[in-house]
């Protein structure tokens, strides 16, 4: 599945990003849980360079714990701030203004013994269309100040959001790259719902998750929807099986695949299959060696 998706008005975002990056101190990142490597935008690290960075791992209560820990190791490792967060119920939001204020307060001292009183932090939160960053936002200062919708795309406009009197944040759109080079990261995009399913063939989609959640997540496949299954079952009759067991039939009696599918690609995006996370350090640094050089 060749999947491109990249709105006209995400070129106008990159471009307003670089002329405000100069405005900030801190970029803070919002990445998927599930798909850490996926859900990182290219661009953001040539954007934020020589600027702190912090990196929170949303919807972390969706993704697998074990593979969240081995995450937050490697980023840790490579020099960025980690949190765990979920913007829905504003779990972990706290630690953002205290991680901020700790990685600005040698900045702050030194402004200060040259006479500056009150240095606000100024930060720019970006990430990816859906990751919840509008949700995070409008938890963080406990009203609708961000635009939020379950449909990727939402925010279109720069805003400053005052979080509380010296901390500020730049919210942006969410962003793409115009290409997706690796299949992988595209199929991971569209199955966490990143990419707009409307321009998707939800019924191959499926059909590609099921073939990855039979590698690594096969037990919790069987458990949701009593069926059982091999390493040699090939995806569509997995899915059909899913559709005989909910009883999803189409006319003439048939399984209705379409429906079946997008069953199974909600219950997978909440989690009703289990905490699942479909890539790891070990995996990314095998598939791309060049990048961990």
């Amino acid at each position: 599945m060749n999947i491109q998706w990249y709105p006209g008005h995400m070129t106008k975002t990159k471009r307003m990003m670089q002329e405000n990056i100069s405005l900030v101190d801190i970029v803070i990142e919002l990445l998927d849980a599930r798909i850490p490597y996926s859900s990182r935008n290219p661009d953001i690290d040539k954007l934020a360079a020589n600027k702190k960075r912090i990196i929170i791992l949303n919807k972390a209560d969706l993704a697998d714990e074990a593979k969240t820990s081995e995450w937050v190791k490697h980023f840790e490792q490579n020099g960025i701030r980690v949190l765990l967060a979920n913007s829905i119920t504003g779990k972990g939001l706290k630690s953002i203004t205290e991680v901020s204020e700790t990685l600005m307060a040698e900045k702050k001292e030194r402004l200060k013994q040259r006479g500056r009183i009150r240095v606000p932090t100024r930060a720019m939160i970006t990430g990816i269309p859906n990751v919840g960053k509008s949700t995070l936002i409008n938890k963080f200062v406990g009203k609708s100040t961000a635009k939020t919708g379950d449909k990727p795309g939402v925010t279109r406009g720069k805003q400053w959001v005052k979080i509380k009197r010296d901390f500020e944040l730049l919210d942006t759109p969410g962003i793409l790259w115009p290409k997706f080079e690796d299949e992988r990261v595209g199929t991971n995009l569209a199955f966490t719902g990143a990419v707009n399913d409307d321009i998707l063939d939800i019924v191959e989609l499926s059909q590609l998750l099921i073939e990855r959640l039979r590698e690594i997540y096969p037990q919790q496949l069987k458990d949701r929807y009593s069926i059982d299954f091999d390493e040699n079952t090939k995806p569509h009759e997995i899915l059909e099986a899913i559709g005989v067991s909910r009883g999803f039939k189409a006319r003439g009696g048939e399984v209705d695949f379409k429906r079946t599918s997008t069953i199974f690609i909600d219950e997978f995006r909440a989690a009703k299959l289990g905490r699942m996370t479909l890539e790891t350090p070990a995996e990314i640094a095998a598939l791309y060696p060049e990048e961990n050089k």
